[in-house]
């Protein structure tokens, strides 16, 4: 009987330690999933009406190669309804993201995407240029989604980031990761405000600070040991370049401060790269 009752505790923190204990796939889909639904929220949100027009007067461009497809709707997934023939005008009537709604001299309207537009021809001659398009939407750039891979003290981490510009150098920037150590798992949030002085330029650095919380979960292997809650602080230093269209990459370094108790805190750095998009 006595051992029975000496037993019995062994086995309830050991079921306890495995409840607690969370496969890193689990976690790191949950993060994957949860990441996704906000990206598309905002983005419906701030991008997913009608397409907008410029107030300017309409451009015209002359098609220089064999045809020009014309789809019904701005993407790959609408058929192509007309095609437009070499030496033929066009006038670029709106545009949504990397498609614009081009008229022909018949009348015809439709969808066109920028990369077959790049070969046809001012009515100087010149050939058509969109750096200038590309740089704009780097400018004004409004959402940012990424992910990054990199080392939590000494352990693998991934994190994934959603960041809106309030102004030219401010955004905020929600952060959610995953720390997959040897003895015990780590889970994180924060949500910084960011400094951006020169967000102007295509390498540029930026500067945080932020507050979240931290959570830290034993493998089921260490008998006794407890989950450990606790408010996390942050300073974050990161550059950031952008490759091309609306893609950038950042490096970023950052020291997380855990609260663990009113008389403890925790130092931890970490240090990450990845990549973003921007609308």
């Amino acid at each position: 009987m006595q051992q029975q009752l000496n037993r019995r505790p062994r086995a309830d923190v050991a079921a306890r330690l495995t409840r607690d204990a969370r496969p890193a796939g689990t976690t790191i889909a949950r993060w994957l999933l949860l990441w996704l639904v906000l990206s598309l929220a905002l983005w419906l949100a701030l991008w997913g009406g009608p397409a907008w027009a410029k107030d300017e007067p309409l451009e015209r461009l002359q098609v220089t190669d064999p045809y020009l497809e014309l789809r019904t709707g701005p993407g790959r997934g609408y058929p192509i309804f007309y095609v437009a023939e070499r030496n033929e005008w066009i006038e670029i009537t709106l545009r949504h993201t990397d498609w614009f709604k081009v008229r022909t001299a018949a009348g015809k309207e439709g969808w066109v995407d920028r990369h077959q537009l790049e070969s046809t021809l001012t009515e100087g001659g010149r050939t058509k240029t969109f750096r200038e398009i590309v740089l704009d939407d780097y400018l004004k750039r409004k959402l940012e989604f990424g992910a990054a891979y990199g080392r939590f003290k000494s352990e693998p981490m991934l994190k994934l980031w959603t960041s809106y510009n309030v102004t030219d150098v401010f955004a905020v920037e929600l952060t959610g990761g995953q720390v997959q150590g040897v003895f015990s798992g780590t889970d994180f949030w924060h949500v910084n405000l960011l400094a951006q002085p020169w967000s102007d330029q295509r390498l540029a650095p930026y500067f945080g600070l932020g507050f979240g919380k931290f959570k830290n979960i034993p493998n089921a292997s260490l008998v006794g040991a407890i989950n450990t809650d606790a408010r996390l602080a942050n300073a974050t230093l990161g550059l950031r370049y952008h490759l091309t269209d609306r893609f950038i990459a950042r490096l970023d370094w950052t020291i997380y401060t855990a609260y663990v108790a009113d008389t403890r805190t925790d130092e931890y750095r970490a240090v990450s790269a990845g990549l973003a998009f921007f609308f």
